[in-house]
């Protein structure tokens, strides 16, 4: 059937809906053809970027590496446990560790697995399960088992495939605080009268005082050895970021004094290496939406302000279940007038909300540590 549209009229539809008048990304499109590139390899800046080389990190780096070495003559590394403050590199570490491993063992053929869950994205102990059976190619469905099948499954295929499995639990606390301790018991109980394959775990935490959320036995299981990472210093940061750079960015792009403001901004915040990527990242993509030929300090202070706005949003959104289900209870009676409300009515108050979503509530002591 043939079109009763004008020829003309048609052409400008076809104009605007690849980008031409009246299309509001129009304008968007022109103008990142046109800027100037600030950015070489924006992939560097991520947060998932695992870099070949990691300053100030090559003891934490050592020691890690020979707590696991045993797994390359097919014995079972002792459980580790790493503490530091966010952004002190725990996670880059642990992710460089298990990928120089992962190497040596593809060479080698030796049959040795290594899985990283984070636990805050992750989020249930079901996930967290199913993650560390698809490291050992155990097929899991997205829902529909019990938690005691999926544990089930990932030990008969740790002993049928004879495969060693060293996991890394990251932010386990997150876990921990939402499902209690009883995952990790089971887990660090995984290679009793197992013959053939076994399980490692490498656990990491933000929180110091983590040590008090866990079973005395689970302790003494998951803390065979343990790691701690200190805070960055300023000059540590400058390094860090100076090695970036040079792979993020063009030549002239980013300017020392701009490196350095990063660098000290981070320093002030308990030396956290992420959030000094992070500042430099963004003020990198401020310049370049602006359309600067280079990033400058303004430009710093900009970036700062969008991820102080940013770390509000995240802190309230990756809090654990229970966490976010206290807030609603505290949100609840400041809205009904209550504006100093008492410990045991914010704990009834979020029984009832558990019971509204049919969640089981955590016990009042667990509630208020």
């Amino acid at each position: 059937m043939k079109s009763n549209k004008r020829p003309d009229v048609v052409k400008g539809l076809v104009h605007q809906k690849l980008g031409g008048e009246g299309d509001p990304l129009s304008e968007v499109f022109q103008r990142a053809l046109r800027r100037p590139r600030i950015f070489k390899n924006r992939e560097v800046m991520r947060s998932d970027y695992v870099p070949d080389r990691l300053p100030h990190r090559d003891e934490h780096i050592r020691r890690l590496g020979e707590i696991l070495a045993p797994a390359l003559s097919l014995s079972r590394p002792s459980n580790v446990f790493i503490y530091g403050k966010t952004g002190t590199g725990k996670t880059a570490v642990v992710r460089y560790v298990f990928k120089r491993f992962e190497e040596v063992a593809e060479k080698e053929n030796l049959p040795l697995a290594f899985a990283y869950v984070n636990c805050r994205i992750s989020g249930t102990e079901y996930k967290a399960l199913s993650e560390l059976c698809g490291a050992i190619g155990v097929r899991v469905p997205f829902t529909g088992l019990s938690k005691a099948e999926v544990y089930n499954r990932l030990r008969r295929g740790l002993r049928e495939k004879g495969l060693l499995l060293v996991a890394c639990f990251d932010e386990v606390d997150a876990l921990v605080k939402s499902y209690g301790d009883n995952l990790l018991y089971e887990l660090t109980r995984i290679n009793e009268g197992m013959e053939g394959g076994g399980l490692s775990l490498v656990g990491t935490s933000n929180d110091l005082h983590f040590k008090d959320y866990l079973d005395p036995r689970v302790l003494s299981s998951l803390s065979e050895e343990e790691l701690v990472f200190h805070p960055y210093t300023a000059m540590e940061l400058v390094d860090i970021l100076s090695e970036r750079a040079e792979l993020a960015f063009h030549d002239g792009a980013v300017p020392q004094n701009v490196i350095n403001l990063c660098a000290a901004l981070a320093a002030a915040e308990h030396g956290d290496a992420r959030r000094a990527i992070d500042l430099l990242r963004v003020a990198a993509e401020v310049a370049e939406r602006n359309g600067d030929e280079r990033v400058e300090e303004r430009h710093v202070r900009i970036a700062q302000s969008i991820i102080e706005r940013g770390r509000v949003f995240e802190a309230l959104s990756t809090l654990p279940l229970h966490s976010k289900l206290v807030l609603t209870s505290l949100l609840l009676l400041t809205k009904n007038g209550v504006n100093d409300p008492i410990s045991g009515m914010i704990y009834q108050t979020y029984r009832e909300v558990c019971g509204l979503i049919g969640v089981e509530p955590l016990t009042d002591r667990r509630v208020s540590t």
